[in-house]
């Protein structure tokens, strides 16, 4: 928690108080510059960065929601400004170069990434230790960069983890593992120093690639070799390295340009969204000029030694920096999902349509896969698995996997049986704004493709093809968020969540289509199913269902109540593949079922049915008193409401052009649908032309924009596009 003077200066800095957002930025600015120095291994982009930093905390300051976070957040923009140049110069160069050819970096002067370790008179021990800093994963140095200043007494541990988006625990899992990693690059670099160097080592390291593979692979000698043993003894642990650290000053001139600033910037500023823009226009002005790149302490020049890092097990945020220090849940809008569903770990953050990024990948993660992955790898960015079976057994609670672009034919199932924890979630993910296909045709047809029985995963950015049977079953799943996945022409439903204890689900902008079971003649290959199963505060929302052999979204089965919301279905129960006695029901939605079927009150809103082959919506003998509002149902085969026996509630629904628009029982509670108003007809609706509906979604994964289905006569019927 920040001190109160400090939050007390967010406070006022945001209502307009001059004096206190000079204060304030001027108070921090020690904290930037040290940490982009040593992220940025002392590069003459440092400036730079420590420029743009500067500028998008002085803009993004009326946005910050909770004054508390301020130095974490200010952190958290710092860092991932330091991402796209870090990654340029860092990771293309170790792909490049074996190990052999990769010089030692030379005994550098201090420099910015090392003062914290290295006080005037560096040791041996101090210097081996900014060397091998080099050596580490672009993720690890990343996080050793923040360690240092926490080890330093700048920042506290909590405002560590917060700024890369992470529990206090998690970031206490990775810092260790971080260490460790930091232990083997100095004795590699102890070992490699040796006189006379030791053959074998040097045999192993001809070759291989700089970088985290490379350490894993000279570790093991190590491990086993006497003579590289004697020459790695009595190091000193990193932390007592660190021990009486400084704070690197910030060059006079950066300091009195930024004081310039703030002192000219800032003034006639106003509380609310026009906050600031003096500020940042006068910060591009006067930190544009800044052309000093390196600065003295004690006669000498600070240098770098720390390579440059990506964002760790993080999501890429998007324009709101406070959503690194409390991630909200991936959800389309910009509030969090349904209360029973934890807002995972990592998710990404959702802004506003305007601010978005150009992907919704992760950034970075633990695990990698790739189509030309090899098994037998680390996993690493560089040296990525092969399949998503091996990449699921190795996973472990607050990890993530990422999936490259590219085509994966796997020919084994996939089991996932590890859980994550409700401040420990598990990604599974594509990388970045790549897209992952896998092709599951090459599964046996007895086996399903995914099976999963773990919770508190997060599932995103995939698609599905081809699997003879169903691709991916959720058996007894809690707290798992599926999103922006596509599932299509499989021989089974597309995503099945099923089983006891199947509670707070959420499936989000999805596509599902096109999935068909041949050998059952259509009779079994939905869009999505919460099915055969039982568990409160499940949702299936901005999804799309369409064009399958069977039903768009089908509960049959399922006893407890299911939120569905903002959901297209259409196209469903055609037989589009020639399949002989066809027996695809094609509804749009499919809101009970089963043998018996129990009576549940699932809760359906605003929602989409339309060219299905039957009904749009039904309860399927469900008794239970389904709430059905503000739906439309469109050129459907049979009833667009079909609710014969349940004492549901129909409100504000709008049924045009269907086989019969409505057919309900005695008991149905109906007011203000389109049925109980005078002159509904086709005419009033503005657009029934489906293509835009149909066509691709927005690139953050929303229901594609249309007018679609929509009317003049605000309040009946769906939103389609809100």
């Amino acid at each position: 928690m920040a001190p109160a003077s400090e939050t007390s200066l967010v406070t006022a800095a945001q209502a307009g108080d001059r004096q206190a957002m000079e204060t304030l930025f001027a108070e921090h600015l020690p904290l930037v510059y040290n940490v982009i120095g040593r992220v940025l291994n002392g590069h003459s982009d440092v400036d730079d960065v420590v420029q743009e930093t500067m500028l998008r905390a002085v803009a993004a300051l009326p946005r910050l929601r909770d004054p508390e976070r301020f130095r974490s957040w200010l952190i958290a923009i710092a860092i991932r400004q330091t991402q796209d140049r870090g990654r340029a110069r860092g990771a293309v160069l170790g792909r490049q170069l074996p190990l052999d050819d990769w010089p030692d970096p030379p005994h550098p002067g201090p420099g910015p990434a090392e003062e914290t370790i290295v006080a005037v008179d560096l040791s041996a021990q101090r210097r081996e230790a900014v060397l091998a800093a080099q050596w580490l994963s672009a993720a690890d140095q990343r996080l050793l960069a923040l360690w240092w200043q926490e080890t330093g007494g700048v920042i506290t541990r909590s405002e560590l983890a917060a700024s890369l988006g992470l529990s206090t625990g998690h970031a206490a899992v990775r810092v260790q593992r971080m260490k460790a990693q930091l232990d083997l690059a100095r004795r590699v670099l102890r070992a490699r120093r040796a006189t006379p160097l030791c053959p074998d080592l040097q045999a192993i390291g001809r070759g291989s690639r700089h970088g985290a593979p490379s350490l894993v692979r000279l570790g093991r000698h190590l491990r086993d070799c006497r003579a590289c043993q004697q020459v790695t003894e009595l190091m000193v642990p990193a932390e007592q390295l660190l021990t009486g650290g400084v704070l690197l000053p910030v060059p006079a001139v950066l300091a009195a340009k930024v004081a310039g600033l703030l002192g000219s910037g800032t003034a006639g500023l106003h509380a609310g969204p026009g906050l600031l823009p003096a500020a940042v226009d006068g910060l591009r002005r006067l930190l544009g000029r800044l052309t000093t790149k390196t600065a003295v302490v004690g006669g000498s020049t600070l240098a770098s030694a720390t390579a440059a890092v990506v964002l760790a097990v993080q999501y890429l945020p998007v324009t709101a920096p406070e959503a690194a220090a409390a991630p909200p849940s991936p959800t389309h809008s910009v509030t969090a999902g349904p209360s029973p569903a934890p807002a995972p770990t990592t998710a990404p953050a959702t802004p506003s349509p305007s601010t978005r990024t150009s992907f919704t990948g992760v950034a970075a993660a633990d695990i990698y896969v790739a189509p030309d992955g090899r098994d037998d790898d680390p996993g690493t960015l560089t040296a990525p698995l092969a399949t998503l079976g091996r990449a699921v057994a190795l996973v472990r609670p607050g990890q993530t996997i990422a999936l490259r672009g590219g085509t994966y034919r796997p020919t084994a199932p996939v089991a996932i049986t590890t859980s994550g924890e409700p401040s420990r979630r598990i990604t599974m993910s594509n990388y970045r704004g790549e897209k992952p296909v896998i092709d599951a045709s090459l599964i046996r047809s007895n086996q399903w493709f995914i099976t999963q029985r773990a919770s508190y995963w997060t599932v995103q950015g995939l698609t599905v093809q081809g699997s003879p049977t169903f691709p991916y079953v959720c058996v007894g799943c809690r707290s798992t968020v599926f999103q922006r996945l596509t599932m299509f022409d499989n021989g089974a439903t597309g995503l099945v969540l099923r089983g006891p204890g199947t509670i707070a689900n959420q499936v989000l902008d999805s596509d599902f289509h096109d999935n068909h079971d041949d050998a059952a003649h259509g009779a079994n290959a939905d869009g999505v199913a919460f099915k055969d199963g039982s568990g409160t505060g499940n949702l299936i929302r901005g999804c799309r269902a369409f064009r399958n052999a069977d039903d768009g979204v089908d509960l049959s089965g399922f006893a407890d109540p299911v939120r569905i919301e903002h959901t297209w279905a259409h196209g469903n129960g055609v037989n589009r593949w020639g399949l002989s006695d066809f027996a695809g029901a094609g509804t749009g939605f499919k809101l009970g079922g089963g043998d018996p079927t129990p009576a549940v009150a699932h809760v359906v809103t605003d929602n989409a049915a339309w060219d299905n082959a039957s009904y749009g919506f039904t309860e399927q003998n469900n008794k239970g008193v389904i709430v059905v509002t503000g739906n439309t149902a469109y050129r459907n085969g049979g009833d667009g409401f079909a609710f014969w026996f349940s004492p549901s509630v129909l409100r504000a629904n709008l049924a045009q052009g269907n086989g019969r628009d409505d057919n309900r029982g005695d008991t149905v509670q109906e007011f203000g649908n389109s049925w109980n108003q005078a002159d509904w007809n086709p005419a009033l609706l503005r657009a029934t032309d489906q293509r835009t509906a149909e066509g691709a979604r927005r690139a953050d994964g929303r229901l594609p924009r249309t007018a679609f289905l929509t009317s003049g006569r605000s309040g009946t019927g769906a939103t389609m596009t809100p």
